[in-house]
């Protein structure tokens, strides 16, 4: 039997789904290299069904994050694997059409050239329409970067690169630096060694959101897999390589994130910085030094690696990815730990509380220290009222702690939650560039305006962003760039901790005071994680069934209320309805909640629950943390058994 033959048998008999037969069909007639054509008969030989599944029955699809997929398979074939580099990467990046390689990266760029051009209409930049392309450590980012750049140039744009891995708010930066047209980043940000993805990013220097999304995907969905072959060589020669001036334009609005930076030449803070093996090195370690930090690095982690071999995973919202640092801080006695994710968008950290002891806090904790401390400044500083204005605000989403939302009430300002993902906070930045430019005369230049001018303008005319986070450890400190940062987050937290250090408190401590005046929150998260295409099945069943038959109570807790943001119109602090998303929120009879939503990034089910409870004093403070945090810890076995039944019926 030929290997057309095998899948077809392999699909009658229901060992092969329909759409995987349909893919691999067409990735056959697609006149593949040998290579690509040689690991899918071998899989077929070798009735990989379940692999052959996993990687063919879609195409990548864009989430929250762009796409993201496996670039190795779980079973690899040899022709793809080739010659492993020094570096343990593959020759070629996996055959499949829900992989991540050579031809669905092919596919979302000519994809998102159609579309920009279309958007561009009669404008001159239509002509050459000008891309950015960044790219982190992962196995295969830098060939991608490369075929991306070609691929643009050969439709007739203009691509702009950098020397080596670059941090994906450098390219949000570098988007409107340039001017570009679309910016492009190769990065699976924290997930595992053997994924890696592409973020598309617009003209704003922020992702994609609709309709430019779903505008997107219609384009790419109508690439052929015939028409690929033209672009697999690559040819660099009118690809435009940047330079160290664009870093250093970069680091210079990364420092903006300081609002006092006479604080850290007061109070010196001796800070543990590990980059994890990314790209948070190139621009985190020298704005800390040249902030007056005393900074070491973790050496083993110090240098790029595609297999990030010190962790199980470079993510630095688990405690395992900073032991490392954990441990070279406890030695040398330091005040801080601060961490980054593989493209240096995320920041975690470690803090030293009154025992002496290091221990790490949350994403939530982190973005509500960050936003109390940066508003009350905010204040010092005169940029806005002491009572606070409703032209000035906080950004989060909808699925970060609400004690967010009761320190910018406390402070008088307004408190805007968007749909989860960083784009979604990014979208509301361009409304209120655009509210100010609609109120200013033609001609208005936004980004080379002061910041100090530019914050009075939109105070006066739109609503000036004072920060924005999201719990799963993105922040912004301002809006020269469109997406989170964590390397000005690594600047932000090191100004917090030499100001609290300098009051003689803990961070902790500081935490606890917010607490006194907002209330005690505690918040949890539960990942389930189902892979491939029946994976996808079990995620799917368990949004239809909340949808369909909602749950009514966990456990003796009653649920009393249950929003679909599918179905109902959520209208935000602006007035402006939110997009649809199958996202729901849970409210119980205990005043706790709970939302559920599938990941628009990795293969898995999250569950985020939010806990509070009114404090009266300092004193009832630890009796207060305990009974809340075994309250939760039986909420969440209760959900989590829930949601596996789902999945399971």
């Amino acid at each position: 039997m030929t290997t057309r033959e095998k899948i077809q048998a392999a699909a009658a008999a229901g060992r092969l789904l329909p759409s995987t037969a349909e893919n691999l069909g067409a990735f056959l007639g697609a006149n593949l290299p040998a290579w690509a054509g040689a690991s899918i008969d071998e899989l077929v030989t070798r009735e990989a069904w379940s692999e052959l599944n996993d990687r063919f029955y879609r195409f990548l699809e864009f989430g929250t994050g762009g796409m993201r997929g496996r670039t190795i398979g779980v079973v690899p074939a040899a022709a793809e694997t080739g010659r492993l580099s020094p570096a343990g990467t593959p020759e070629h990046a996996a055959i499949g059409s829900n992989m991540m390689n050579d031809f669905t990266l092919i596919r979302a760029v000519v994809g998102l050239f159609r579309y920009t051009r279309r958007y561009l209409g009669a404008r001159p930049e239509a002509a050459r329409p000008k891309l950015v392309i960044a790219h982190d450590v992962r196995h295969f980012s830098r060939p991608f970067c490369e075929l991306a750049a070609s691929t643009w140039i050969k439709l007739g744009g203009d691509a702009f690169i950098f020397d080596g891995p670059r941090p994906t708010p450098q390219l949000s930066f570098s988007v409107r630096w340039l001017k570009a047209q679309a910016g492009i980043v190769i990065t699976a940000s924290h997930n595992p060694p053997h994924d890696n993805g592409f973020k598309a990013y617009f003209e704003d220097g922020a992702q994609v959101v609709p309709p430019h999304d779903t505008g997107i995907v219609a384009e790419v969905n109508a690439v052929p897999l015939g028409g690929l072959g033209a672009f697999l060589g690559k040819d660099l020669a009118r690809v435009t390589t940047l330079g160290r001036d664009a870093d250093n334009a970069y680091l210079a609005v990364a420092a903006t994130a300081l609002l006092d930076p006479g604080v850290l030449r007061k109070t010196k803070l001796k800070v543990v910085f590990t980059n994890i093996h990314g790209t948070g090195a190139v621009h985190s370690l020298p704005l800390l030094l040249h902030a007056g930090c005393e900074v070491s690095p973790v050496p083993a982690q110090l240098e790029f690696d595609a297999r990030f071999p010190t962790v199980k995973s470079p993510n630095p919202e688990n405690p395992e990815a900073l032991a490392l640092a954990v441990k070279l801080a406890e030695a040398q006695g330091s005040d801080v730990v601060l961490a980054t994710d593989p493209d240096a968008d995320r920041m975690g950290c470690a803090v030293r509380n009154r025992a002496g002891k290091l221990e790490l806090i949350t994403g939530n904790q982190i973005g509500a220290l960050l936003a109390d401390y940066r508003l009350m400044k905010y204040k010092e500083l005169g940029w806005i009222p002491a009572g606070g204005s409703r032209s000035a605000c906080i950004i989060n989403t909808v699925v970060t702690t609400p004690l967010q939302a009761a320190i910018g009430r406390g402070h008088g300002v307004k408190v805007v939650e968007m749909l989860t993902g960083f784009k979604w906070i990014a979208a509301k930045l361009r409304r209120y560039e655009e509210q100010l430019r609609a109120a200013l005369p033609a001609g208005f230049d936004y980004d080379a305006t002061p910041f100090a001018e530019r914050a009075k303008l939109l105070l006066r005319h739109s609503t000036f962003y004072v920060f924005g986070t999201e719990e799963s450890y993105g922040y912004l400190p301002n809006d020269y760039l469109r997406d989170k940062d964590g390397n000005s987050a690594c600047l932000m937290f090191a100004e917090l901790g030499a100001w609290v250090k300098g009051r003689g408190l803990t961070v902790p401590e500081y935490l606890d005071e917010i607490y006194l005046r907002c209330g005690f929150h505690l918040e949890g998260v539960i990942n389930l994680y189902y892979e491939g295409a029946t994976g996808a099945a079990k995620i799917a069943r368990i949004i239809a069934t909340y949808r369909v038959s909602p749950p009514t109570a966990f456990g003796d807790v009653r649920v009393t209320r249950f929003q679909d943001y599918g179905r109902e119109k959520i209208i935000d602090a602006d007035g402006e309805a939110l997009p649809a998303q199958d996202l729901y929120f849970v409210t119980l009879a205990n005043g706790y909640k709970f939302a559920a939503r599938g990941s628009g990034t990795e293969p898995k089910m999250k569950f985020y629950l939010f806990a509070s409870e009114p404090v009266a004093g300092a004193a009832e403070l630890p009796a207060v943390k305990a009974r809340t945090r075994a309250t939760l810890d039986g909420l969440i076995k209760l959900i989590e058994a829930d949601a596996r039944r789902r999945a399971d019926s």
